[in-house]
């Protein structure tokens, strides 16, 4: 029995606008049969008009050329908007895709430049290079037309048909390596560039402007070098189709010329020879002129379809219920980006509903990538992580989400408002503006922060911009608190929450932190300052990536903090309240 394999994605969406290119090439058939019209009406007038000074005869002819002529433009018009409804077509079909892909695994091989990935292909598949396609199977029909007018016609035809496949097969042999190196360099050269400007802040102040504009000036030398070898090969191939184009045209021309001096041909003929060789060459000198952009579509197609690979072939999970806080790990390893060593390696603990966990270490231990890997944002190379006993694997992660609040090292905030932040832009998705509003101030008075955002220039609605900016590095975080307990997750993994803040608000964290935990909240802190451990059940000490002690935090601060620290006290009720 055969099984059929399931369409790929990009496959699936392509299948969507077939309507569409088959449309497009039945409009190209009939556009080529056009362009053989006026090749007719030059043979009439010189063959039947100019020799019986038929002036009637002319204008009926001009009028069916005129016609045609109206019709193959309105084809060719019809078939532009076929191709751009299908690239629109395929942008609402697979953007949302990447997008999605790119965001959730950044780490994939051509995730950051996905999109620009996307616009090449469409490009391709919308513009001048699927025309080309379209128009190179009417080659064999201008040929024959050749053969028609006179067997020698047909001849030269063949020939330049020959001739322009074999300079583009070595267009592509000489071209193929430097797009390919071309387009690698020129991704980095993007990448880095992007990165440059998320951080020119930084950049100013350290007096690096124009060491990272030499930099990457440098890179971008390096891209137009590689273009720049590619174009001068193809252009060279593209000046010597052109050469054997127009060669040919004159040689048809003068061949005709002799044919008909010795009347095996007529005298409208000979233009006409000229013509058909040109209109037979056309397709082919297309594919040439557009053969890097094709080499680059297919270069994209493959890439996207790596990135996409398998998303409609997963099922959706089936729904578990909240989770109620309970966490464990199992022989938990992250890899690092070498794949040559561990960042951690088989963490295994178990966190109970309602517990606040401290975790600490020497920088470079992996706490951060530890919080990360629970809180989903990672997803560990080996290892089960459970919650309630579930694999979160088995979740659907936007489902899983709703019930983890993470604050990451950076704060991560994004362009928007404050209060779009920290509902986490769950208006785009279409949720109910009351209901966004009521959660974001719940969240922020929470936390304690909704006097600092009413303080702001129009307090909820504050627009920040890229990168966050436009507030302080201590607002952003008490900011990015807010968020993460938005919707009141049972799960919260925060790290480094008090890195930017001043007394007050170190103060406000520890009271939100015991009023979290007075509602039963899981907490993982990941924390260098002592101000936390009052509301701290249990440590966890990562050294090297390997969890070295794990236990509650009046027997595990003995081992690790010196005498004068070991004794910590409770929060009072006030601070918990």
């Amino acid at each position: 029995m055969r099984v059929e394999r399931p369409l790929s994605t990009l496959r699936a969406a392509l299948a969507l606008c077939r309507r569409h290119f088959m449309s497009a090439a039945v409009f190209s058939a009939l556009i080529n049969l056009l362009y053989i019209v006026p090749t007719l009406y030059m043979l009439q007038v010189y063959d039947r008009v100019v020799p019986t000074q038929g002036v009637q005869t002319l204008v009926f002819l001009t009028m069916v050329l005129l016609f045609a002529l109206a019709t193959l433009s309105l084809l060719d018009r019809v078939r532009t908007r076929l191709l751009v409804r299908a690239g629109v077509q395929l942008d609402a079909t697979l953007a949302p895709l990447i997008l999605d892909a790119t965001l959730g695994r950044p780490d994939l091989p051509g995730a950051r430049q996905a999109l620009r990935e996307f616009d090449v292909m469409r490009g391709t598949l919308t513009g001048a290079g699927i025309l080309a396609l379209f128009d190179a199977p009417w080659v064999p029909i201008y040929i024959l037309v050749c053969f028609l007018v006179h067997p020698w016609i047909g001849v030269i035809a063949i020939v330049g048909c020959a001739i322009l496949p074999l300079i583009a097969w070595a267009n592509e042999r000489a071209t193929r390596s430097r797009l390919d190196r071309a387009q690698m360099i020129a991704s980095t050269s993007y990448a880095n560039q992007d990165a440059l400007l998320a951080s020119s802040d930084s950049i100013r102040a350290l007096g690096m402007r124009r060491a990272m504009v030499a930099r990457q000036l440098r890179q971008r030398e390096a891209m137009l070098v590689a273009q720049t070898e590619a174009s001068f090969a193809a252009g060279s191939y593209l000046t010597a189709t052109k050469f054997t184009r127009l060669a040919l045209q004159s040689l048809a021309l003068g061949l005709g010329a002799l044919l008909a001096v010795d009347n095996l041909i007529s005298g409208g003929a000979i233009f006409a020879a000229s013509f058909l060789i040109a209109r037979a060459l056309a397709p082919i000198e297309q594919l040439i002129g557009t053969w890097k952009t094709i080499v680059q579509a297919q270069q994209s197609y493959q890439s996207l379809n790596t990135l996409l690979e398998g998303k409609i072939a997963q099922p959706e999970p089936t729904r578990l219920p909240p989770p109620q806080g309970a966490i464990l790990l199992e022989g938990v390893t992250v890899l690092n980006e070498a794949r040559d060593g561990a960042i951690l390696s088989a963490v295994s603990l178990r966190i109970e509903p309602g517990e606040v966990v401290a975790i600490v270490g020497p920088s470079g231990a992996g706490k951060s990538t530890l919080a990360r890997t629970i809180a989903g944002a990672l997803a560990p190379d080996r290892g089960t992580i459970r919650l309630d006993g579930a694999d979160t694997r088995d979740w659907d992660p936007e489902q899983l989400a709703r019930h983890i609040g993470y604050l990451p090292q950076d704060s991560a905030l994004f362009a928007g408002s404050v209060a779009e932040n920290i509902a986490r832009f769950a208006g785009e998705i279409g949720e109910d503006r009351a209901t966004i509003d009521a959660g974001v101030i719940a969240a922020a008075g929470k936390v304690g922060a909704d006097p600092l955002i009413r303080g702001l220039p129009n307090g909820y609605d504050h627009q920040l911009k890229l990168g966050g900016r436009g507030v302080s590095a201590g607002q952003a975080q008490r900011i990015a608190l807010a968020r993460a307990i938005y919707g009141d997750p049972r799960i919260l993994i925060l790290d480094e929450p008090n890195a930017h803040l001043d007394t007050d608000g170190d103060a406000a964290l520890v009271a939100a932190l015991g009023v979290l935990k007075a509602e039963g909240h899981t907490i993982l802190i990941v924390s260098h300052k002592l101000g936390i451990l009052p509301v701290v059940d249990k440590m966890l000490v990562l050294r090297e990536g390997r969890a070295e002690i794990y236990g509650p935090r009046d027997e595990v601060l003995p081992k690790i903090a010196p005498p004068n620290l070991r004794r910590v006290t409770p929060p009072t009720a006030k601070a918990s309240g």
